[in-house]
């Protein structure tokens, strides 16, 4: 491995622990103390931790959610939001960074705060669609006109292609990517997982910067100018090319996988700070239907199909997507692939 490959600096890693502090500090919206308690003003203040790619999203749902319960309740709320890598905020939450909430990019993620015992057991059901309100999928970012000719995974294991990706270690949108691909070469060579190591292998072999999270990764590839395709949550490629319409455009790989980013009340820090009924009321909020398109303006897909097909211009709703359940689920996934001395470390250390 050369030490172009994955710039995973001890510099690198400071500066990335000090951007999350400094995030679950000041969250995007409200400010000071991350309490819950009622502020001086008789609001009720809620913590949101989220991952990386949903700030535009939850920046539009709050203002949504707050009016709302002003009109309906009668109460004032503030919601304080956190942003990260969907791994690291996980683990922040664990570690005792405050949250009555967390929406985070997988079932994994929160299934390590239950384990904590921060979460009470059974709370995938506790919402409906198996806790997900929105979905998304995994599709390659380049810049106009395709120079490299990148139009499907093969075309990532060129020699020659460079890849921006984030780290499956800190990100759950990397996981996805890595599932997608890992996916793609299941069915390329009919489960001979030798040969599926060496494709994936090849395409993060061609990785030249891994970020700790995915819009991180976005930002290299687009603010920064690195990099031949970003491997990307559709949202933020959506986004991407919404802002630079000439500059970029999206491809979608002949096979992705069906990304369902979870939601869950953090019980033990909701009933400590007494906004167990507000915490449950705003992710209930999620599903209805004013919010569902707030989702689909901000690039998820909406968990309500006909809402979802309002939006059919903006998504490819032909894709072939994989599931979770193709790999066994999130624990089985997650031991095979994740943990360390997994298939990621196999690959990535080799």
């Amino acid at each position: 491995m050369t030490q172009k490959k994955f710039l995973h600096t001890a510099k690198a890693k400071k500066i990335g622990a000090a951007i999350m502090i400094a995030a679950l500090t000041l969250g995007t919206t409200g400010c000071g103390s991350q309490s819950a308690s009622a502020e001086g003003n008789g609001a009720i203040k809620i913590t949101n931790v989220s991952y990386d790619p949903t700030r535009e999203l939850y920046e539009a749902y709050n203002k949504a959610f707050v009016e709302y319960y002003k009109d309906e309740k009668g109460i004032d709320v503030e919601v304080v939001q956190s942003h990260g890598g969907s791994g690291g905020q996980a683990r922040s939450v664990v570690e005792g960074a405050e949250a009555d909430v967390v929406t985070l990019a997988l079932e994994h993620d929160i299934t390590l705060i239950e384990e904590a015992g921060l979460i009470e057991e059974g709370w995938l059901s506790e919402f409906d669609r198996d806790s997900s309100p929105y979905t998304s999928t995994i599709v390659f970012l380049v810049r106009k006109g395709n120079e490299k000719n990148i139009n499907d995974w093969d075309d990532l294991t060129k020699e020659g292609v460079d890849i921006i990706n984030p780290d499956p270690k800190s990100s759950g949108g990397a996981c996805w990517n890595f599932l997608a691909a890992w996916h793609y070469a299941d069915l390329k060579f009919n489960g001979d997982e030798e040969k599926i190591k060496d494709f994936v292998k090849a395409i993060y072999d061609n990785v030249t910067v891994m970020d700790s999270g995915a819009r991180g990764a976005t930002t290299t590839f687009v603010e920064n100018g690195q990099g031949d395709v970003l491997i990307a949550w559709e949202n933020e490629a959506i986004a991407t090319v919404k802002e630079y319409p000439d500059e970029y455009e999206i491809i979608s790989p002949s096979i992705s996988i069906l990304a369902q980013p979870s939601v869950a009340i953090v019980d033990e820090n909701a009933k400590k700070d007494g906004v167990e009924d507000v915490a449950r009321d705003y992710l209930e909020y999620l599903y209805t239907d004013s919010a569902q398109r707030i989702i689909g303006e901000n690039g998820y897909r909406p968990s309500t199909e006909s809402i979802l097909n309002e939006f059919s211009d903006k998504f490819d709703l032909s894709m072939d997507l994989a599931t979770i359940s193709d790999f066994g689920g999130w624990n089985a996934a997650y031991d095979k692939f994740f943990v360390d001395g997994g298939i990621f470390d196999e690959i990535h250390g080799a």
